[in-house]
């Protein structure tokens, strides 16, 4: 499920890493995409 949920991730969400995005400048809502990507990422790899 969790692979599942990485791939749509992927496709739909912004990349911040991609847009050099300084984590100490990010908005609530960037680092709230941040955590997710993160959250789920952990999950998908962990199975």
């Amino acid at each position: 499920m969790y692979q599942l949920l990485a791939r749509i991730n992927k496709m739909v969400l912004p990349s911040f890493s991609k847009q050099r995005l300084d984590l100490a400048k990010a908005n609530k809502w960037q680092m709230a995409i941040i955590g997710w990507r993160y959250f789920v990422t952990k999950k998908a790899l962990g199975n």
